[in-house]
């Protein structure tokens, strides 16, 4: 165990540090395999709802939803700065209908990177934390129009609704529901699967930006409230409310052991070689688990 969080550190210090300073260095699309590139083309969902993949905060970037109304387009988060050009061309595959509004899960640039490049002919929505967010680590593309708790898009045969349930992978995180298709985008609320390079995601609950791992299963319990049987997740393949319901379910045993390792007198700086998630498929860093450590010894 001790191994396997040795080996993970580095690369998710690394993503951390891509995903927050994305802005500052991913201009251009990378160069993919053909390979990559197959996967990271648009498909359907199902009819009206496509997703174009997304599958690490280095290269890929988070699953982009696609709504097609027929008065319009609506997407969900817009990958990184480049990823203008690579949407529209996207988009434009498979409707010629505009894009009318763009919905953030949050505001890390793998996910936001391109709000900027949209807002000429496109409306921006977003929690007010998100704005707040890009406005403080100085991103591009802030969004003019702001919700609270909710809000919701009617356009075309569409229904679309955005839910901010609480803390989670940041402060902001959005998730949104498309009521009339019974399918949801969570954002890195959730997420699954392995990066392009073939290494394993895990939750990142980023404190820096009001993320919570202690509130992040509250969080999910509002979001398996809707009424929904599909999930396309911030990053990885489209899942089901049970894969949603199971990684809620391991927060909270991360939690649990954690809680554990301390009451068994757990320091800082020992918490990471006392608490295992290698059976929950989970390769988290150690700076992980200190804090979820200083958040459960805050008090």
């Amino acid at each position: 165990m001790r191994d396997l969080k040795r080996t993970t550190v580095l690369s998710l210090v690394l993503l951390t540090g891509a995903v927050l300073a994305v802005t500052a260095w991913q201009r251009q699309r990378p160069d993919f395999t053909p390979e990559q590139e197959a996967r990271l083309q648009i498909r359907q969902v199902m009819d009206g709802l496509y997703v174009i993949p997304g599958f690490d905060g280095g290269q890929s970037g988070g699953n982009v939803a696609v709504r097609v109304t027929g008065d319009g387009v609506i997407i969900v988060d817009n990958k990184f700065p480049y990823s203008f050009d690579f949407i529209t061309e996207q988009v434009a595959s498979v409707t010629d209908e505009p894009i009318k509004y763009i919905l953030n899960t949050h505001h890390h640039g793998d996910h936001a990177g391109s709000n900027a490049d949209f807002l000429p002919n496109a409306e921006v929505i977003a929690h007010k934390n998100v704005r707040a967010n890009i406005l403080r680590n100085n991103q591009t593309g802030a969004p003019r129009v702001v919700f609270a708790d909710e809000t919701a898009v009617y356009l075309g045969d569409a229904e679309v609704h955005a839910y901010h349930f609480g803390r989670g992978h940041t402060n902001g995180d959005a998730v949104i529901y498309f009521a009339d298709l019974r399918a949801i985008h969570t954002g890195d609320l959730f997420i699954h699967g392995q990066r392009l390079d073939g290494s394993t995601l895990a939750p990142f609950w980023d404190v820096r930006n009001g993320g919570s791992a202690v509130e992040w299963p509250a969080t999910l319990t509002g979001v398996l409230a809707l009424d929904f049987n599909t999930a396309i997740p911030g990053h990885g393949e489209t899942l089901t409310k049970n894969d949603v319901r199971t990684f809620r379910d391991n927060v909270e045993k991360v939690l649990d052991r954690t809680k554990a390792a301390i009451d068994n007198g757990a320091t800082r700086d020992t918490i990471a070689d006392q608490v295992e998630t290698g059976d929950l498929g989970w390769p988290l860093a150690p700076v992980r688990l200190q804090d979820v450590y200083d958040e459960l010894t805050a008090n």
